[in-house]
């Protein structure tokens, strides 16, 4: 295992955050073999860990870093309990601090029609997700004919449940939103 003040600066700065040294894959490829989006990312998990190993700093500006869907199957899959799924949240953040990678406009558009059902209704409301993503995506018309299949199967309703202990959900997205103090790195200590 390398020593937390060596290695590129990229992959100190995600163990940093993480608390998880990127060094310890050793390369097994059981992440990208269960990962349900590896077809889809131009960048398989495998190689940005391999990425982030060497300190790739173009890393930051690949999209894969946003098809992940956070299910975490990679990091239950990793023999050496890596947790890719972290490392991968730490190199989204990055990635928007450095305003290198914003996500695809369609992702980001997803991403926030969702958070904002979990905000207003603490579970998911199928219907205020899809009218969410249609407007932030301007992709109003795309998909419009599964919408009557799934109004008669009911898996459209037009009124939100929402779920009791809601004042609590809505606490943790204002925590969320503010501000982290970060402990600096052993490097930066001595400035």
């Amino acid at each position: 295992m390398s020593h937390p003040d060596h290695g590129p600066a990229l992959a100190r700065e995600v163990r940093a955050r993480t608390g998880i040294d990127p060094a310890r894959c050793y390369q097994c490829g059981k992440c990208t073999a269960g990962c349900p989006m590896a077809d889809e990312m131009p960048t398989p998990i495998q190689r940005i860990m391999r990425r982030l190993q060497r300190g790739d700093e173009r890393l930051l500006a690949d999209v894969s870093l946003w098809y992940c869907l956070s299910c975490e199957t990679c990091s239950a899959r990793c023999p050496q309990q890596v947790e890719p799924a972290r490392l991968l949240d730490a190199l989204r953040e990055l990635a928007l601090e450095a305003d290198k990678g914003a996500p695809p406009r369609n992702i980001r558009a997803f991403h926030e029609a969702f958070l904002e059902q979990i905000r207003w209704n603490g579970r998911l409301y199928e219907f205020g997700l899809v009218m969410g993503y249609k407007l932030r995506s301007a992709a109003l018309l795309d998909d419009v004919d599964a919408a009557p299949a799934m109004l008669a199967r009911g898996k459209l309703a037009f009124v939100p449940r929402r779920i009791q202990g809601l004042d609590d959900i809505r606490r943790i997205f204002t925590a969320c939103a503010q501000p982290v103090a970060r402990e600096p790195a052993p490097e930066e200590e001595g400035r």
